[in-house]
Formats: structure tokens, sequence, C-alpha cells
């Protein structure tokens, strides 16, 4: 009773009135899958925000693992994802080769890492100016 907020439970707002069978609506407000959807979803982000990803490329690649039927989302598995990050210290001074021509550059350039959600490696691949 001490953790009412207004005479109500905070988790799903029903009343409380000594019962506490009045409150087994939660059930069905809140999906035990919905949940995990949404710890997965806040690591996942935490994992590309560190890695230096913008959070808009993280916020799309999100939105592709959801169901567009609206059964719920859909598993990571078999989900390729491939992220611009940006170049660390020692990315910039040290010489890179192009993934796509193969040559040998110094400046500029662009950082992707791609994989696969349902797989742990991740392959880190620079593209130079030119391509």
């Amino acid at each position: 009773m001490e953790e009412l907020v207004g005479g109500r439970c905070p988790l799903c707002g029903c009343e409380l009135e000594g019962s506490e069978d009045s409150c087994e609506g939660f059930e069905e407000l809140l999906d035990h899958s919905d949940l995990t959807w949404l710890v997965y979803q806040y690591f996942l982000f935490r994992k590309f925000e560190a890695m230096g990803a913008s959070p808009l490329q993280t916020l799309n690649l999100i939105s592709k693992c959801d169901d567009p039927s609206a059964m719920g989302p859909s598993y990571p598995e078999g989900t390729p994802y491939s992220i611009e990050i940006p170049l660390t210290f020692r990315d910039r001074i040290l010489p890179r080769r192009c993934s796509r021509c193969r040559r040998i550059f110094l400046r500029g350039g662009r950082k992707l890492v791609t994989g696969d959600l349902g797989h742990t490696t991740q392959d880190i691949s620079y593209i130079c100016p030119s391509c």
C-alpha cells in the first residue's frame, strides 16, 4: 500500500481496494516477449552507440528487425547489417586498403562494420574517398 501512486498500482494503473486480484490486467498489457524485445533493443542500441554509430543508423537497423505484420518482433537471426562508424586515431594514421577497389590509401575514407545480428562476428572494412 505504501508504493501506490495516487491510490493506483504504478505498473498497470488499476485501483487497489484491498484486493490483490484487481491488478490482474497487467499480464495482458505487457507480454513477456515484449519486455525481452525492449531489453534487446536497448542493448543493441548501446552496443552500436559505444562503437560510434549514429543513433539514426542504429534505429533504422532496429526497425528492420520489427515484424511489419504486427504479430510482434521477428527474431534477429539472419539479419545482416552494415553501419558506418567514425575513424579512430589509429585508423587515421595507418594505411588502409579499400575493400572495393583494393587500393591503399592514407587520408579520408569511411569505416564500415558489417555482420549479422544472429552471430557475434563482425567484419571491419574501409572504403577510400574515390569509391
